[in-house]
């Protein structure tokens, strides 16, 4: 596996378990924890050669349905104070996803199209 993105496994893997525990105050906090310590496994996985490309594709394709799923009905930005706090959480929430969705298929799409040396 290419150096630079065994770094980008292991470089997401711990921002997605710092973003896990950030988010102890959220009024959901166990869901989202959930999701972002999953996306950290899964990316220390692929930084360890140890996670199918399957599992991150369908994980990256099931974050990107997240994404829509929580999108707001109306983006007003992800400050406190310049919305209505339901949007802003809304839309805090649904681009999380898609960073864990883009991430997660960039890793998976890199391991099935890899030219493996073994």
């Amino acid at each position: 596996m290419n150096l630079v993105f065994k770094s980008i496994g292991f470089l997401f893997a711990a921002l997605f378990f710092i973003s896990a525990g950030l988010q102890y105050n959220d009024p959901d906090a166990f869901v989202w924890i959930v999701i972002w310590v999953a996306a950290g496994v899964l990316s220390l996985g692929f930084a360890l050669n140890k996670i199918s490309y399957v599992v991150l594709l369908v994980t990256g394709f099931l974050a990107l349905a997240g994404f829509f799923y929580c999108y707001p009905e109306k983006f007003e930005g992800f400050e406190i104070g310049t919305g209505n706090i339901k949007n802003v959480e809304e839309a805090r929430e649904a681009f999380g996803l898609l960073i864990i969705s883009i991430v997660l298929l960039l890793l998976g799409f890199r391991k099935r199209f890899s030219v493996s040396k073994v």
